[in-house]
């Protein structure tokens, strides 16, 4: 699918209780977050579904939320002036695509974010949850503890990797630190991330699977 398509998703008004505790779980696994605050952040939610092939985000759009993966998986791409479809990371279960750039400076998104499996998804209202980060340390410190470990230090090594490893590294790198993601992730989304051709990622596969 291509950003032509619209952003849908089935909303329905009863978020299911498992969703929450896994959300609630996610979160406290960084820094534990107080009853009263949970209470406070839950009224911020919303459930979607969405299909394979969905988007829960598009260029140009101004987001209004990020969201949390509760079941499914999704790509977060963005075009080159060619038209050609860059991926810059995928997210599964547990984890949290967002158009962030665009929602802090409230601008039109430069991502799109898209659906690889139906998927279900939590919502977070981004300006009710910048004021209730001002309101609780406990939610300010676990925001602190989830930028540091996904925004820095884990972008930061994926921008050496790309400058200082070659394309083979680089597959083995991915299938080392997302192994869950190999069989799941479409190969051609695979190659589009690692900045290779289709082609070169299936010789890059044989070889790993007949070196010399």
């Amino acid at each position: 699918m291509t950003i032509q398509n619209t952003i849908v998703g089935n909303i329905t008004s009863a978020i299911p209780n498992d969703a929450l505790k896994h959300l609630r779980a996610r979160m406290d696994s960084y820094h534990v977050i107080t009853e009263s605050c949970w209470q406070k952040f839950q009224s911020l939610l919303s459930y979607r579904e969405y299909a394979r092939g969905d988007l829960i985000y598009s260029v140009g759009e101004h987001p209004d939320s990020f969201s949390f993966i509760h079941k499914g998986l999704a790509r977060v791409f963005h075009l080159d002036e060619n038209g050609q479809e860059y991926n810059k990371r995928f997210f599964s279960e547990g984890e949290f695509p967002a158009c962030m750039s665009s929602l802090l400076t409230t601008t039109p998104s430069a991502l799109s974010v898209e659906c690889l499996e139906n998927s279900a998804v939590l919502k977070i209202d981004f300006r009710g949850y910048r004021q209730l980060l001002e309101q609780s340390p406990d939610l300010m410190r676990y925001h602190i503890l989830y930028l540091e470990k996904n925004w820095l230090l884990e972008k930061d090594e994926r921008d050496n990797a790309f400058g200082q490893t070659t394309a083979g590294q680089r597959y083995q790198t991915f299938v080392e630190q997302l192994p869950h993601l190999v069989s799941r992730v479409p190969q051609y989304h695979i190659a589009s991330h690692l900045g290779i051709t289709p082609v070169q990622l299936s010789r890059l596969r044989k070889q790993l699977q007949n070196p010399k």
